[in-house]
């Protein structure tokens, strides 16, 4: 379910000579002939886009501590995928560090696949982030900027990007602009940035990191995997935030029953936080619940899909009386629905005596039931909520504290991207799937550790369809030992959640000092 990337306008330089001879004398032919060289050269500087970067000071409480940083930020002309493109950035380097090679970095961005870095940016890892409730709602609008106490900048230094379409980035030619909209090219471009901001700013030597969110992660793998090929880049470790590296996990779909049994904890933990239960499940733990209901799905629910038709009437009785309990809505929606239904008509179905719909990014959040479509946002009143919060602030920070100015519009999510974007399926036609990378980039880099986390209340990217994905990387057991998973009782964004923000801050620090 994404930070920081600007692409501005190119800088053109025109420089104008007058034609002289060797001594200072012109003829009139050295005139005509160099006369018609400059009206060419023009149009080739013209075209020609160039870096543009602005560079500020600043200091930031993080953990109660002071902590002096340099922010640099702006477009960084980038040759790849056969064509040219300004990817906008910022990075943020820790101020008094003598020796980089002790210093991890980690470059950061999220997913959409046409979403920009704000998000992981501006609510999670870097210095300045908005001030937000409990529950991640916006105290004031525009929402105040403050600094980020739960920032890891104290622990490596960040660099966000916004892939091509995103943010201020954009293709140079913008016609060609869809030969970034695919995995395999969106994996090259970000890779061939990354190896180029390493390779000018001097940090072979330092321990790298790749962290990113829903589709994030899922470019995560792939970039990971495009370094050590590519680029001879290995990389020390993923973090995974709301983690999607199977799409047959999420992807509802004729002949699909995957993502049915994927979403039904993640339904139970909705039904769990607005109190429609029953008592008996009411009254337990939320974990201890969660793994209750896992239990049932691999034990009866995931067989009952499987029968189709040939499910006897008493057993579709049991079996929907079971889940209706554990998802807090009727037995008669269920048995209508076949056992089987997407977010869409849940989502509306578990409130609807108090006339409201549930978010898809976080569950908790919710709002009146409206029309469009709760994928793509336009009726995700948990998607309005996290757009009013990093909108307008965001856009003022970029501008007013580091100094970067652009009358380009900062794209903080492209449906156009998500549409247009062209993703590989396997040798037998089905969805994206990364099991075999994870085990391949696992296995030939015995330094690689991947950090998988998960919100209860996501329902863009469910918890138990990541445990699924996982369970079936088939690597050997101590390949497997480097991968660790962590719960949070939040959404898709689970850093909008202060309790849960908190505990990743303690989380993320162990785990960069974990070898």
């Amino acid at each position: 379910m994404k930070k920081i990337l600007a692409s501005i306008t190119a800088m053109i330089i025109v420089v104008s000579l007058a034609p002289t001879s060797v001594f200072g004398f012109q003829s009139s032919a050295g005139a005509r002939q160099e006369s018609a060289a400059d009206d060419e050269a023009p149009a080739a500087e013209a075209a020609k886009p160039t870096d543009n970067t602005v560079t500020t000071k600043h200091t930031a409480t993080i953990k109660g501590k002071k902590i002096a940083y340099t922010a640099e930020t702006g477009t960084m002309v980038l040759e790849s995928c056969g064509e040219q493109c300004e990817i906008f950035y910022t990075a943020y380097t820790k101020d008094g560090v003598k020796d980089k090679s002790t210093r991890p970095i980690t470059f950061a961005y999220n997913g959409g696949p046409g979403a920009a870095s704000s998000y992981i940016h501006f609510g999670c890892l870097g210095p300045r982030r908005v001030e937000l409730d409990e529950k991640g709602v916006p105290i004031t609008l525009p929402a105040k900027v403050v600094d980020n106490q739960n920032s890891i900048l104290d622990i490596t230094d960040l660099v966000f990007i916004d892939p091509v379409g995103t943010g201020y980035s954009r293709a140079v030619d913008e016609s060609k602009a869809d030969v970034y909209y695919n995995y395999d090219s969106d994996n090259e471009c970000v890779g061939d940035f990354i190896r180029q901001y390493v390779n000018r700013n001097n940090r072979w030597g330092s321990p790298k990191y790749l962290a990113g969110e829903s589709y994030g992660t899922t470019r995560s793998v792939g970039v990971c995997n495009y370094l050590a090929n590519n680029c001879s880049m290995n990389v020390n470790g993923l973090m995974l935030i709301s983690c999607v590296n199977d799409f047959s996990a999420i992807s509802f779909g004729s002949s699909n029953e995957l993502p049915y049994a994927s979403f039904i904890p993640t339904y139970a933990a909705a039904a769990w936080y607005h109190g429609v239960l029953s008592k008996k499940y009411q009254d337990m733990k939320l974990e201890d619940y969660m793994d209750e209901v896992c239990s049932f799905v691999e034990k009866e629910y995931v067989p009952a899909l499987f029968m189709g038709t040939k499910l006897s009437k008493s057993e579709m009785e049991s079996t929907a009386e079971k889940l209706a309990d554990y998802i807090g809505v009727s037995k008669e929606f269920v048995i209508e629905n076949n056992l089987r239904f997407d977010l869409e008509p849940f989502s509306k179905e578990i409130l609807k005596d108090k006339k409201l719909m549930i978010g898809r990014y976080d569950e908790r959040l919710t709002g009146p039931s409206t029309t469009g479509s709760i994928y793509d946002g336009t009726s995700d009143p948990s998607g309005s909520t996290v757009d009013t919060a990093f909108g307008d602030a965001f856009r003022k920070y970029i501008t007013e504290e580091l100094g970067y100015q652009t009358d380009r519009n900062y794209i903080t999510l492209s449906l156009d991207i998500n549409n247009a974007w062209s993703f590989p399926i396997n040798n037998y036609g089905g969805y994206l799937a990364q099991e075999d990378t994870i085990r391949d980039i696992l296995s030939k880099n015995k330094f690689l550790k991947i950090w998988v986390l998960s919100g209860y209340y996501d329902a863009a990217t469910p918890f138990y369809g990541t445990q699924w994905q996982y369970n079936h990387v088939f690597a050997n057991d101590d390949v497997k030992e480097r991968i660790t998973f962590t719960h949070y009782a939040s959404g898709h964004m689970l850093y909008i959640d202060s309790n849960s923000f908190d505990q990743f801050r303690e989380d993320a620090e162990r785990w960069y000092s974990a070898k």
